[in-house]
């Protein structure tokens, strides 16, 4: 897997491993980070992404490997010796102090003067929105008040790196899209990198400059969110992050695939004729028209309005396709299918039923 990103490493795990009860949690990984990097851990329960964000905090320790900030090995510094804070999806206010005492806690442990806190609980509380909210309590608070407040809490302290671990999880849908542009417009503005943890593709997509897809303790893929969706390096990629017409394929030439048993142009080199490969279609990507007219006919089995989109069900070559178009179409009308073969993305199969399992969804 090429690495697109340029080498200015703030944060960097090499070879990092760990087991909980027998049970391998993360796999000879290695990640580096850049400053002032958005990054999110994606993946779904279980891949690895929180025990990682806990490792670089500090509230865990690799069985193997080493973490090195800004070049120094910082594996066996205690959390509050790093450069770095977190705020947690529970955000673990004090519900017995103030907002002002809240955030001035960790300020206090470190004896700063009361003006100096006095003047960072001015500047945290101006930065997430919340001026006059001091001698506010968290149980008189939204939760999106709370989130904030759990966030000015942290960037007091003047972390390099500010770890969230899945903070918006409790949030409804649209205080969550609200508060993902506050948490863009808080890493501008601080110039800090996030690290970011989520099972959420839409956040992901959204907020990150890099997204590390993470399955089984092992690293899927690393790129842009442009990347990731359009050129995902494998079944797992593809299917977790967006929707995705996923097909069994076998590559005739450097121009054509044939899949449910017809050619398809194509783009995608560097496979061996005869190859057998996995194909990938966005539906956004997949075409309809005139029957006849297009590389495969079909029926259109069903259609859902989306608001934005129309999402359908065509049945084709005995598969079920997923289509997103602007234009609806009736339920039972025969059409064709046309795809741009800029479009059809092309992946090796899994070489062994071990890797096999770890693209699985």
């Amino acid at each position: 897997m090429a690495d697109i990103r340029n080498n200015s490493k703030l944060l960097e795990l090499k070879n990092i491993s760990k087991d909980f009860d027998g049970t391998r949690i993360i796999d000879e990984m290695d990640l580096y980070i850049r400053e002032n990097e958005f990054v999110t851990l994606l993946g779904p329960s279980g891949c690895g992404k929180t025990t990682t964000l806990r490792i670089i905090a500090g509230f865990e320790t690799p069985d193997v490997g080493q973490v090195f900030f800004e070049g120094r090995d910082i594996t066996s510094l205690p959390p509050e010796k790093r450069e770095v804070n977190t705020v947690f999806q529970k955000y673990s206010l004090f519900t017995h102090m103030s907002v002002e005492e809240n955030i001035a806690f960790g300020l206090k442990i470190k004896k700063k003067s009361k003006e100096y806190i006095r003047d960072k609980i001015k500047y945290a509380l101006k930065l997430v929105n919340l001026d006059g909210y001091e001698k506010r309590y968290p149980d008189t608070l939204s939760g999106g008040q709370q989130q904030r407040i759990a966030i000015a809490r942290a960037i007091v302290n003047e972390p390099k790196v500010l770890l969230l671990d899945e903070p918006l999880g409790a949030l409804d849908l649209k205080l969550r899209q609200s508060m993902q542009l506050e948490l863009i417009r808080l890493k501008e503005e601080l110039g800090i990198t996030f690290v970011y943890v989520t099972h959420d593709q839409d956040e992901a997509l959204t907020m990150s400059d890099t997204i590390v897809i993470m399955n089984q303790g092992y690293i899927q893929q690393i790129g842009t969110p442009v990347d990731i969706y359009n050129e995902p390096d494998n079944a797992f990629v593809a299917k977790f992050v967006g929707d995705a017409n996923m097909m069994d394929g076998k590559v005739i030439d450097k121009a054509h695939v044939e899949m449910l048993g017809v050619s398809f142009d194509c783009t995608d080199e560097g496979f061996d004729p005869g190859s057998a490969v996995d194909v990938v279609v966005r539906p956004e990507d997949v075409v309809l028209c005139q029957k006849g007219e297009g590389t495969i006919d079909g029926v259109v089995a069903g259609i859902i309005f989306k608001g934005v989109h129309y999402e359908m069900k065509v049945e084709a070559g005995g598969f079920d396709w997923i289509v997103r178009s602007t234009k609806s179409t009736e339920p039972g009308s025969e059409v064709g299918i046309k795809i741009d073969p800029f479009n059809i993305r092309l992946m090796p199969k899994p070489a062994s039923d071990d890797e096999k399992s770890i693209d699985e969804v």
